[in-house]
């Protein structure tokens, strides 16, 4: 392992690790300034899972380089990743608006139309 990285490779590198910083602290950001949940839980689910993607990167690039082979560890996180944040962003608001829903709390998402008529109402119930 060489004690130096090449200038070549370090530039990208380091632009690529502050733009994930950056990514990673505007999703930070998000959580503290957006006013309500709704807003909130897109700053997580889409800015900070960006960053992570540009750290693995960094580190693949980084480790590939230093150790003079191919490394490809951070492909199995970026996965990850790549199913896991979407699906739990969206069980997060589905909750939340299932919840809101049946508190009648003020701007809570209305249901779909499609779904509402889709639905049976009490009226028309064989019970």
């Amino acid at each position: 392992m060489s004690d130096s990285l090449p200038l070549w490779a370090a530039i990208p590198i380091i632009v690529l690790l502050v733009l994930s910083g950056l990514l990673c602290l505007i999703g930070g950001l998000g959580m503290l300034r957006l006013h309500n949940f709704y807003q909130r839980i897109h700053a997580p689910a889409m800015i900070s899972t960006f960053g992570a993607f540009g750290c693995l990167f960094c580190s693949m690039l980084f480790f590939s380089l230093t150790e003079q082979r191919l490394v490809v560890h951070e492909l199995l996180i970026v996965g990850i990743l790549l199913f896991t944040a979407p699906v739990t962003a969206m069980m997060l608001m589905r909750a939340v608006v299932a919840r809101d829903r049946r508190a009648g709390r003020p701007h809570t998402p209305p249901p779909p139309a499609s779904l509402t008529e889709a639905l049976p109402s009490a009226e028309h119930s064989d019970d």
